[in-house]
């Protein structure tokens, strides 16, 4: 995601230009895939609460990572979201009750050493890069937790296309108080694509179809190996250099994923 929305910025689209085109896209293929497959859709309190995760929750998440990614680099931003497990595991063992076991906190140790390790030298960014990508991850953590009480009850398709919608309102209000800049090359329209179906649709469904069958702390912690793709791609296509230490980071994020793997699975799959 960070890369498409470098690539997307370098074209002359602006944040809100990448956000409601991610948000259209990603809404008109979900809701198409509801209609085709005749899902239900939620009702009442549940709808409302999906809708609010997408408008407050999720397009809140998203306006702070995207504004880090303006004032920091790939693997910094993607290091300080990524914090948010921890903070994820935290709410759920305080809040949903969530157990605390030895191998659970060996695994979020190991994946906190081994971010801080991936990132290494990219500890340099500005102090409102700096702020915005820790928004991102505090958003972040509790729209977790709480998907993890709505998702199971409405099924993730059902729960992914509401939030989406959700996002889609808050940034269709927003184009009207501040009409966006859209890219002006054909590689920036691809890249917007990409975020809406690769990195909205496809990630989001596979995010929620897992948080129903794992719980919030497994899911949170599982996701971390979503930073060492993205300092992978980001010295592969942006010449961002990796150094020893961003090699160990990624080891060590890969046996605590491996760890985690071997941990008693929390939550009930959706119908």
């Amino acid at each position: 995601m960070p890369l498409f929305a470098r690539l997307a910025y370098a074209s002359g689209a602006d944040m809100q230009a990448v956000l409601l085109s991610r948000f259209l896209i990603a809404s008109i293929c979900l809701v198409g895939i509801m209609l085709i497959r005749r899902e239900i859709w939620p009702r009442g309190w549940l709808v409302l609460g999906l809708l609010g995760m997408g408008t407050v929750g999720y397009a809140g998440q998203a306006f702070s990572y995207f504004s880090a990614l303006k004032y920091a680099s790939a693997s910094l931003t993607a290091q300080l979201l990524y914090t948010y497990p921890v903070i994820v595991t935290l709410i759920a063992a305080v809040w949903l009750k969530e157990p605390l076991t030895r191998r659970k906190l060996v695994a979020l140790v190991l994946a906190s050493i081994g971010l801080a390790l991936t990132v290494g030298d990219a500890l340099s960014g500005s102090p409102i890069g700096i702020a915005f990508g820790l928004t991102a991850a505090l958003i972040y953590s509790i729209y977790i937790v709480v998907g993890t009480k709505l998702t199971p009850q409405a099924g993730a398709l059902a729960s992914t296309t509401l939030v989406m919608l959700g996002g889609l309102l808050t940034y269709g209000v927003v184009a009207v108080v501040q009409p966006p800049t859209m890219p002006q090359t054909g590689l920036g329209w691809l890249a917007i694509l990409a975020l809406g179906l690769l990195c909205s649709v496809l990630a989001a469904l596979a995010f929620f179809a897992g948080l129903a069958r794992l719980g919030a702390s497994e899911a949170a912690m599982l996701s971390t190996f979503e930073p060492v793709v993205t300092v992978l791609l980001a010295a592969w296509l942006l010449g961002e250099r990796l150094s020893f230490s961003q090699w160990g980071g990624g080891a060590v994020i890969i046996v605590a994923v491996l760890l985690l793997a071997k941990s008693p699975a929390h939550g009930t799959p959706p119908e």
